[in-house]
């Protein structure tokens, strides 16, 4: 019997990768942009709705490609509209996504990797590990999926690497990713101003996070190197405290962005007033503002929520000494939706997967 040639999935092609499509099925190259716009500007699931394309060559496509996105369960719903996804991917594995809607703004929060490759010990995601890093296609298939969920006449408005995994590890999927969702010409015409990139900072990468133009935040949580490596000691054994403040004073200088910096509030950890006041001081010079996160609790965590006096008192001195501080609300917690609670759902869907292989039964059904 004949070996079949596997259907290439349109999604997964780049537009050099199109180009040459289209060349080799003999078509103009004109064609190149108009299958690109269905797919991301119109986000069609099926060959056979590209009506610009005459039926033959809706045919000829037919035959050496498909049109194949990530796919989910029932999404998890918050009480407070948080919405999080779970997405299957076709190795076994799973990601998760987070929606939230406030007022008329739709934030996405995206993942990079299945896991991470860091061991954030605040995070929950670090518990899963390395599983594998996402590719452009599942990253922006995120984006296809939950605007698709979304009511006609409801667009996402704001788009986060804030996610599962360690976003600059991954780079290059990810700029890949992020040429798709800012093209104006066929992709989703995101402006960069809207996509903001999060790294616990892994700085090599930083120019090329300036380069992609859009929004960069440092995920700082301390303000000590003792204390960033208990908290953070992967990223922190290879960059610490010093050489990333450092490498943040220096974005500034050629970036015409300020920095937004992350500290996650663990309480009788880094929420003293003088962690506080040292915030300040070691933020000293750098344009940037501050997002106070106070920690969301899971399952097995030894980390603990500060009591909102101590929250309130910390952003106070922050603010008093002039740097721009926001505290941001917890969202989707009751669904572990919230900052730092991803990644129990994707490990569940892995071992169920695990699972039912040694039964040889299939967990989910492909369309």
């Amino acid at each position: 019997m004949a070996q079949t040639t596997p259907l290439l999935n349109l999604i997964a092609l780049n537009a050099d990768e199109m180009r040459s499509l289209v060349q080799e099925l003999g078509w103009p190259r004109y064609r190149t942009n108009q299958i690109l716009r269905w797919l991301y500007q119109h986000r069609v699931l099926d060959i056979e709705t590209m009506t610009n394309l005459s039926k033959a060559d809706r045919a000829r496509l037919q035959d050496v490609a498909t049109i194949h996105r990530m796919v989910s369960p029932s999404p998890a719903v918050a009480s407070d509209g948080t919405v999080k996804f779970v997405w299957n991917l076709e190795d076994g594995l799973a990601v998760e996504t987070v929606l939230i809607p406030e007022g008329r703004r739709r934030t996405l929060c995206l993942s990079s990797q299945v896991g991470c490759t860091l061991d954030c010990g605040f995070c929950l995601t670090a518990e899963m590990g390395l599983k594998r890093s996402l590719r452009a296609h599942e990253i922006v298939g995120q984006v296809l999926n939950a605007q698709a969920y979304l009511p006609e006449g409801e667009h996402l408005t704001s788009l986060v690497f804030m996610g599962m995994g360690e976003p600059l590890v991954n780079f290059e999927p990810l700029a890949e990713a992020i040429q798709r969702l800012t093209n104006i010409e066929w992709g989703l015409g995101f402006s960069p101003r809207r996509i903001t990139v999060s790294t616990a900072g892994w700085i090599p990468r930083f120019p090329d996070v300036r380069r992609l133009g859009v929004n960069l935040a440092i995920s700082l949580n301390a303000t000590t190197n003792e204390q960033r490596a208990r908290l953070m000691p992967a990223v922190n054994g290879r960059y610490d405290l010093s050489g990333l403040l450092e490498a943040c004073r220096h974005y500034t200088q050629f970036s015409e962005r300020p920095l937004t910096f992350e500290y996650v509030l663990l309480a009788g950890v880094n929420d003293s007033l003088d962690d506080a006041r040292r915030l300040v001081s070691v933020l000293y010079g750098i344009r940037c503002k501050v997002n106070l996160i106070p920690f969301n609790e899971f399952p097995g965590s030894m980390f603990r929520r500060p009591a909102p006096d101590v929250i309130e008192t910390f952003q106070r001195i922050v603010r008093n000494k002039g740097l721009d501080v926001f505290l941001r609300k917890s969202r989707g917690d009751d669904v572990l939706g919230a900052c730092g609670q991803l990644g129990r759902s994707a490990s569940e869907v892995l071992n169920r997967t695990t699972t039912n292989k040694k039964r040889n039964l299939p967990l989910y059904a492909q369309p």
